[in-house]
């Protein structure tokens, strides 16, 4: 008995953090590869520690004040303490985390160091624009900066893994998350996942050693973005070939750009909830894309499961989704609760176990956790870093860019720089808090620069504020239902006297900040609360109204695109809003942005989209009624996919291609000469867009495979070269094998979706 005494204090001895040195812990081994250490790690792990890592939790308590007594939060400080977290989430700043990770690192057995979450959607606490936002940039080098300066003020605030970026691509403007990604269209939104996972992570898996980067997550696997009726936490029910040529493909860019974890879904497809779909974890994601990074739930998904009907109880939910391919659980408190005895039961393998803690210790050690735990608390680069001039600059810059002009039929803009009287009417224009937008949690309240703030710094004008009327009816919250004043029309007089009395009025309505994003699914699409009459009653007064609109989706605007002459799309455009609208105004920027979305005319078209598929009567051929239409509305977009106007103008002409007929894996090279023909130097997205025009599963009628941000000096002429190969020319069959057909297509170029120069050519076996 005193032999084995020794044996056991001298276990604990090698393996107490407090009492080992580096020699001691081999895994802490700087000159052996990652793969080495975990091999080294894994075995000295017991099957409960080895559950802890994947389990995340909230945070749970003041994490600098004394332990919490009582309830979840004792609960979750004790295992914290017994190495049974691997993860926490929304702990945020350096002393609040150097303090959980120093009970991670120094007072459980192994030590092994936490990876810190959190939602840095668009930003940390200095905003960029929404995602869709960004997107309408269709700027890839600004979006991705964007993404670093987000990762510059997270990691210096002591987080090193954000959930995002989301790569749902979604039509239906009824889902208020489509906020958070890139649009309709899966090609730009390939670009777009690509290029923020680099804006994160770094150019490669090395800078995620880089004390400014973070781990990026791909979100939500998948096929959210096609919840039935836009609503939220709903099923989805598409076809194989949506799955592979539209859902997918933005997925796996992130893969090619080296994200390091993946989200799954809330939702089911083909009847089984994505927390619990071996077929997306297992056999696409870690099977046929070769991922090696880890696999986190959506907040309780796995918990989920059984209200979904899916698992017959909590057991039941955590062994399905370990076995399907859900490495970490998110705030469920399943693995931790359940897994071991699953595992000592021999209902779960624990070699899938195994599998799920290396990819996340992988992760860990690619950030030089275990190198330097608390590598992300400096309090002097917090303080240096977060909020910035650099990235506000940063911020404003993106935020302009991302600005879509919609409409000018007067001319009203740009704005004259004196001598105008310019009226700025609806309570947005002096909102600090809605421009922010949704998921922003980490930003204090009304920080940003109001739209009245930014028009202020014209001073050569005479500007006059009015709200016309309350946007809401109480304070708008994160976590509450946003409530709209629909009575009080008190402040409508002074605000058509302020009209009647300018040359211009500039009028910002829209959504408020909190009315997109997660839980925020709409059945109208128009502007929310009094704005629609308000709008109308201002008209009356003065028609020289420049509409701008702050909104997290495509809205319906009939009645304002058909009469209002200037609308300018202004989403939530995050801190430096204000001074991102007032210099496009004004002229000082020549707005360059196109929609990543259809607008539709009515709630009543939506899904619409511009890569819809024919029908067998698209037209109305024979005169009578019986051809594919709306009897009550035009089928097209009130504003399509890829459109946006600037000050300038532009012409296409000389659409060129190097031949007419190619083989199966010949370059097909396609020129076109743009011409800027305005009065502005300015920037024009040139879209390039196909039609395969018969294939063993029918081709949508446009898909966007190419595009190029191109600036012209006034007079200018570029000439602009797109390569098209089978990446660009196939597409994937119903069992997700990637084809390229011998056959027709057709090519647009142009800077819509909706017009452009065509030609065509074909394809040979």
């Amino acid at each position: 008995m005193k032999n084995k005494k020794i044996i056991i204090i001298g276990v604990l001895s090698l393996f107490t953090v407090g009492n080992m040195n580096a020699q001691k812990k081999p895994y802490l081994d700087k000159n052996k590869t990652i793969e080495q250490r975990i091999d080294l790690l894994l075995p000295l792990m017991t099957l409960e520690e080895k559950v802890g890592q994947m389990n995340q939790y909230n945070g749970f308590w003041d994490v600098t004040g004394p332990a919490p007594k009582g309830g979840t939060a004792e609960l979750k400080y004790e295992h914290l303490r017994k190495g049974l977290v691997g993860s926490m989430l929304t702990v945020r700043g350096v002393k609040e985390v150097r303090a959980v990770q120093k009970i991670a690192v120094e007072e459980t057995r192994l030590g092994i160091p936490l990876i810190i979450g959190f939602d840095v959607i668009h930003g940390y606490k200095t905003l960029s624009p929404i995602p869709l936002a960004e997107a309408a940039s269709w700027d890839l080098e600004a979006i991705k900066k964007s993404a670093a300066i987000a990762a510059d003020e997270a990691s210096a605030s002591g987080i090193n893994w954000t959930f995002g970026p989301n790569v749902d691509v979604a039509n239906d403007a009824r889902w208020g998350r489509v906020m958070e990604g890139s649009g309709e269209d899966p090609y730009l939104g390939s670009k777009i996942g690509y290029a923020r996972v680099k804006g994160f992570q770094g150019e490669t898996i090395a800078d995620l050693a880089k004390v400014n980067t973070i781990a990026a997550c791909a979100k939500h696997f998948a096929a959210y973005g096609y919840v039935e009726a836009g609503l939220e936490y709903n099923i989805v029910d598409i076809s194989n070939s949506k799955l592979y040529n539209s859902v997918l493909p933005p997925f796996e860019a992130t893969v090619e750009a080296g994200v390091r974890t993946f989200m799954n879904s809330f939702n089911t497809l083909n009847g089984v909830p994505a927390t619990g779909n071996a077929f997306l974890q297992r056999d696409i994601l870690k099977g046929k894309w070769k991922f090696d990074g880890f696999v986190i739930s959506d907040y309780a998904s796995i918990r989920e499961m059984i209200a979904h009907g899916y698992a017959k109880d909590e057991a039941d939910a955590t062994a399905k989704a370990v076995i399907a391919g859900s490495d970490m659980d998110m705030e469920s408190y399943l693995y931790v609760a359940k897994l071991v005895d699953l595992v000592k039961s021999g209902k779960v393998k624990e070699s899938l176990v195994d599998d799920a803690v290396r990819r996340i210790l992988r992760v860990k050690f690619e950030l030089g956790l275990f190198d330097d735990p608390y590598r992300y608390c400096d309090e002097k680069r917090e303080k240096a870093v977060v909020g910035s001039k650099a990235n506000n600059a940063g911020v404003l810059d993106m935020a302009k860019k991302s600005i879509v002009l919609l409409k000018n039929d007067k001319n009203l803009l740009p704005l004259k720089k004196s001598g105008q009287k310019i009226a700025l009417i609806g309570a947005l224009a002096n909102d600090k808090n809605s421009p922010l937008g949704s998921w922003r949690i980490a930003t204090d309240d009304n920080t940003a620069v109001s739209v009245l703030e930014g028009m202020q710094q014209y001073k050569d004008n005479q500007l006059v504020f009015e709200k016309g009327a309350d946007l809401l009816k109480q304070k708008a919250t994160f976590l509450t239902e946003t409530v709209f004043n629909t009575t009080d029309k008190s402040g409508f007089e002074a605000a058509k006297t302020a009209a009647k009395n300018a040359d211009v009025v500039v009028m910002v309505l829209g959504e408020y900040g909190f009315q997109s994003g997660e839980g925020r699914s709409r059945t109208d699409l128009n502007l929310p609360g009094l704005q629609q009459e308000l709008l109308e009653e201002i008209y009356k007064v003065n028609p020289n109204v420049v509409l701008v609109l702050n909104n997290g989706r495509p809205l319906s605007i009939p009645w304002a695109a058909e009469n209002v002459p200037a609308i300018v799309e202004a989403w939530h455009l995050g801190t430096q809003t204000g001074n991102a609208v007032a210099q496009v105004l004004y002229g000082d920027y020549n707005p360059s942005g196109k929609l990543p979305m259809s607008f539709p005319r009515n709630v009543g078209q939506v899904p619409i989209y511009y890569n819809k598929y024919s029908t067998g009567r698209p037209t109305d051929s024979d005169k009578n009624v019986f051809w594919s239409h709306y009897m009550d509305v035009e089928k097209t977009p009130q504003f399509p996919f890829g459109f946006g106007l600037s000050y300038t103008t532009f012409d296409y002409k000389n659409l060129k291609l190097n031949k007419t007929a190619f083989a199966k894996g010949e370059k097909v090279q396609v020129s076109v000469e743009v011409t800027n023909t305005g009065n502005y130097d300015g920037k024009e997205v040139v879209q390039l867009y196909i039609h395969d025009e018969y294939a063993s599963i029918v081709r949508p009628i446009k898909e966007l495979k190419g595009f190029e941000l191109v600036s012209l000096k006034k007079g200018e002429t570029k000439t602009v070269t797109f390569t098209l190969t089978n990446k660009e020319l196939g597409f994937y069959d119903n069992e997700g094998n990637y084809l390229v057909e011998p056959g027709t297509f057709k090519i647009m170029v142009g800077g819509s979706s909706d017009k452009g120069l065509q030609d065509g050519f074909e394809v040979k076996e």
